[in-house]
Parts: structure tokens; C-alpha cells; sequence
């Protein structure tokens, strides 16, 4: 029955996966599909670089139990099986939810509250089997963990979000919505500032957590971060200027691209645990209980110390990324979700507002020219020109926003997510990187007249981030009481649920992007054809 649990967990970590890349792409491929910095196949083929790059430069180190979420070793193999399968059935069915409705959540809440509602279930089972009080829980849990995740994303996205609206309105201030010009004069000093800090983004998130790297090179690195960051200044400057003086070539896409590059990479090496670690820390379990004679009451003492994954597993699922990122329509849905609360100027709305947004607003509005009052007419003045927007005649598709605006949400959310990794801070590259992206939509007055919108739009994303906490952990916990009391049986009648929901997801999604089609055509045939226009 194990064997069949093992080879469930790893069929489940590949669905995991896709949907996970469907869900976390949108933490790379928004500022670039945003500013149009290149093709799709340029975008996607940078990206894919990086996913793939980040497979292989991952530690393979099992997070979700060195972190600790659960303790191991209070827990018997069979216990465990239980807590794994629970937890990967329950995250995928969590996150093709999300991705179906085009809400970007964030994977690490997503893992850890699953792991968490899983194992306070299975402890609350063994406890009441035991005759022994719930008091004792706390021996199975480290629910110390999850508080300190939720307060360390929650700090980041107001974090992120302040970061973003400052970074953006001094941006702003330097180069304008006509940048062109000022690129001459201080487009080396911008590119190395900006290539410096992805870089060092690569360095700490990359390069360090290699598993082939040698212990005194990575002890070299962390002896020598000024050097090092002061070494990558001078040379991106040099090499931007020369740029900018003696070729064409867009810095700023350049920038750009290679801001793609590294948050596809981070994603791969620091997130690629949340779907393959469970299924790796069953195998382990397996392996153990195994070389114990398949004792089932095994105690997984074992799973308490640190799991490294073969290099082939990691290229496989690295594969596996790049083809999803390649293939998945679900993950263009996400993706525009966000640009489409990013973009420069009107539209479509997604979201509805509500009487709180409402007041927000007017609330805002009213504070804003109050301070407006106190700032000199003359420096108002010089801000407004720096503001009037670029126009794009002739493109029927412009840009949701320019390249300016998408070097500032890739270099500052490299920024946080290093500062935070250095340390030791948890956060979500999810909440990171949405939260620079409206920060600095809403500095550069891309808000308008659609303010209720965009907010309500924000509101409903963070709140569904929030909101995974709480569903990940009812879920997981349901079909971790379910497999505890029924089990294979129960096995069989929630993967037979997460075919179905699968399948509705799926039947759901395509039949919007097949009504997107239509009104595409439609809209394309009243313009080829003006007759149509007067009916």
C-alpha cells in the first residue's frame, strides 16, 4: 500500500508542479509581458532560462522539515504517509482554484498551512487514540513557524508596496514618461545600479544555495559583499555607458530581461521545494521505513535532519517548469490579472468597488490635497511635467507601462527579497512582487479615474493570499482526517474529487478563452468591416 502512496506523492508533485508554475509565473513574466520589453518567445525563452538554471542551482534541501512545521519524530511512518498525501492533494486542488480564477496566490502559504492543518489533525487522532490530552500539541506542532511566516509577509507587503511608490515617484522625477534623452546622460549610472542589485539578488539566491558549491567559496562570498557589490558596480556602469554612448541597444530592455532572468531563477531554486519537498520527504520515509523492516510504527526521527534531492530529479522538474511556463494558458490568465491592475490608464475592470473603497478613495483624495496645499506652486509645477503621460499613436496594442517602470518593479523586488534572505526573514516572492507592482502603479497616476477598481482589485488579491492560509489549512486538515479514518479508500475518493475539479477547472477555463476568441474576432470584424458599426 506504501509503494502505491510513493508513487501517488511523485504523480502529484509533477500536477504540482504545473499548477505552481501556473500560479508563481506571474512573479517574473509581469514587468516584462507588461512593458512588451520583447516578444513573447523572447520573454518566455529568458524566463525559461532562469527556471532552469534555478532547478539545477537548487540546495535540493528538503525546506518544508527543516523548517520544522511539524516535529517528525512524534510521528510514525504511517502517520506521516498520511500527513504527505493529505497535504499534496489539498495544495493542488487550492492552487488550480486560484489559477482558474486568475488570482495569483502565494505557494509558500499555501505548502506551510497545508503541512500545518495536515499534522494538527493526524495530532489530534493520535492524541484522542492515546487517551491523552490536546494540551499536548504543542510537542507535534511548531505553530511558532507559521505565526512568524504570517507576520513576516504581512510586514513585507506593506514593505514592498511603501518601497515601490517612493522607488517610482524618484524614477519618475529622473527620467520622465520620455526617457530617451535622459537615458544618455544617466542611463550607466541606472543600469549599474540596477544589474548590481540583480546580481547580488543571483549571488545570495542562486549561487549560494547551490549544492555543488564549496563550502569556502560560499564562505568567501559572505566575507566579501562590498567588494563584491562595489566590484559589480563599476563594471555595469562601464558597460551601460558604453552602451548608451556608442550603440543603439535599449538598455532598459536589457535591464529588464535580466530582471526576468533572475526572479525566474529565485523562483526555481527557492520555490521549487514547495512542490517537490513533500513527495521527496515521503520517499525518505519510505527508504527509511524500508532499512527498518517496514515497521509501520516506525518513528521518523530521521525526517528531522536535512534531505538533498539528485540532480537528475531536480532537471526533470526543472523540465517540467519550463514546459508548463511554455504550454499553460492558466498562466497567461494570472499574469494578466496583474498587468491588467498595472497598466498605465483606462480599460476594462475585473473588480467591482464597495462602499469601503469608496470611502477609501475620498478619503485619500481629501489627504492628498491637503498636503498638495503646502507644497510650492513652483516645485508642483516641475512635478507635472515630469508626469505628462507618452502618448502611442499608431500601436493598437500599447504597453502597459514602460520600461522604466518595469526596471523599478524587478530591481526593487530583488532588492527586498535579498535584504530579507541575508536576514533570514520569511516572506512570499508572490506578495513581493505584486505589491512593488501596484506600489509603483499607483505613484506613476496609473490609478485614475479607476482608482475604486484597482483597489478593490488589490483587496481581493491580498485577500486571497490571506484567505489561502485559512483554506489551506481546513482542507488539508479534512483530507488528512479523511485518509486517517478511511484509508485507501479515502485516498481513492479524494483523488477521484481532484480529477473532478481538475476537469471542471479546465472545461471552465476553456470555454472563456474560447468566448475571449470569439469577441476577439467580433471585434476584429466591426473594425475591418465599418459597415457592421451601423447596424
Amino acid at each position: 500500500m506504501y509503494l502505491i502512496f510513493i508513487v501517488l506523492l511523485f504523480t502529484l508533485a509533477v500536477t504540482d508542479l504545473v499548477v505552481g508554475v501556473s500560479n508563481d509565473a506571474v512573479n517574473f513574466l509581469n514587468s516584462a509581458v507588461g512593458s512588451r520589453a520583447g516578444s513573447r518567445k523572447i520573454i518566455l525563452l529568458v524566463a525559461a532560462l532562469g527556471v532552469l538554471a534555478g532547478a539545477m542551482f537548487s540546495s535540493g534541501i528538503m525546506e518544508v522539515a527543516r523548517k520544522g512545521i511539524f516535529n517528525p519524530q512524534m510521528f510514525t511512518f504511517s502517520e506521516v504517509m498520511v500527513i504527505f498525501v493529505a497535504v499534496m492533494l489539498a495544495d493542488i486542488l487550492l492552487l488550480d482554484v486560484f489559477n482558474t480564477f486568475g488570482m495569483p496566490t502565494s505557494t509558500t502559504v499555501s505548502i506551510v498551512f497545508d503541512l500545518l492543518g495536515a499534522a494538527v489533525i493526524v495530532s489530534i487522532l493520535k492524541l484522542m487514540n492515546m487517551g491523552h490530552s490536546l494540551t499536548e500539541i504543542g510537542q507535534y506542532i511548531n505553530s511558532s513557524k507559521a505565526i512568524a511566516i504570517i507576520s513576516g509577509i504581512f510586514l513585507s507587503v506593506i514593505v514592498a508596496f511603501i518601497f515601490g511608490i517612493v522607488g517610482q515617484f524618484f524614477s519618475r522625477l529622473l527620467f520622465s514618461f520620455h526617457y530617451k534623452k535622459r537615458l544618455k546622460k544617466y542611463g550607466g549610472v541606472w543600469g549599474g545600479v540596477s544589474l548590481t542589485i540583480l546580481s547580488y539578488f543571483l549571488l545570495i539566491k542562486g549561487v549560494k544555495g547551490a549544492s555543488f558549491m564549496p563550502e569556502s567559496a560560499v564562505l568567501w562570498i559572505d566575507q566579501h559583499n562590498l567588494i563584491l557589490l562595489l566590484a559589480s558596480f563599476v563594471l555595469w556602469t562601464t558597460v551601460f555607458q558604453l552602451l548608451v554612448t556608442f550603440t543603439r541597444i535599449h538598455i532598459l530592455r536589457v535591464i529588464v530581461l535580466m530582471g526576468t532572468f533572475s526572479l525566474a531563477m529565485a523562483f526555481a531554486s527557492n520555490d521549487l521545494v514547495n512542490f517537490i519537498g513533500v513527495p521527496l520527504a515521503g520517499l525518505e520515509s519510505y527508504r527509511l521505513w524500508g532499512l527498518s523492516g517496514e515497521n509501520s510504527d516506525l518513528i521518523m526521527t530521521g525526517l528531522s535532519g536535512e534531505v538533498y534531492t539528485p540532480s537528475y530529479l531536480l532537471l526533470i522538474a526543472g523540465s517540467i517548469m519550463v514546459v508548463t511556463l511554455w504550454r499553460s494558458r492558466k498562466a497567461r490568465k494570472v499574469t494578466a490579472t496583474e498587468v491588467n491592475l498595472a497598466r498605465q490608464g483606462e480599460g476594462s475592470e475585473k473588480f467591482k468597488s464597495n462602499r469601503f473603497v469608496s470611502w477609501l478613495v475620498r478619503f485619500s483624495t481629501y489627504v492628498v490635497d491637503i498636503v498638495a496645499d503646502w507644497i510650492p506652486k513652483r516645485f508642483k509645477a516641475e512635478i507635472n511635467k515630469k508626469y505628462i503621460p507618452k502618448t502611442y499613436e499608431g500601436k493598437k496594442k500599447p504597453p502597459a507601462f514602460d520600461l522604466v517602470r518595469a526596471s523599478v518593479n524587478l530591481t526593487l523586488a530583488s532588492m527586498l527579497i535579498s535584504i530579507a534572505t541575508l536576514h533570514k526573514l520569511p516572506l512570499s516572492t508572490t506578495f513581493v512582487s505584486f505589491m512593488v507592482a501596484m506600489g509603483t502603479s499607483l505613484s506613476d497616476k496609473a490609478w485614475g479615474r479607476s482608482a475604486e477598481y484597482r483597489i478593490a482589485g488589490v483587496f481581493s488579491v491580498v485577500g486571497g493570499w490571506f484567505l489561502t492560509a485559512l483554506i489551506a489549512f481546513v482542507v488539508a486538515g479534512t483530507f488528512a482526517f479523511v485518509i486517517f479514518e478511511a484509508g485507501m479508500a479515502g485516498v481513492i475518493g479524494l483523488v477521484v474529487l481532484l480529477i473532478v475539479v481538475i476537469a471542471w477547472s479546465t472545461r471552465k477555463h476553456l470555454r472563456e478563452y474560447v468566448d475571449e476568441d470569439e469577441q476577439s474576432s467580433v471585434r476584429m470584424n466591426q473594425t475591418e468591416v465599418p459597415e457592421l458599426n451601423k447596424l
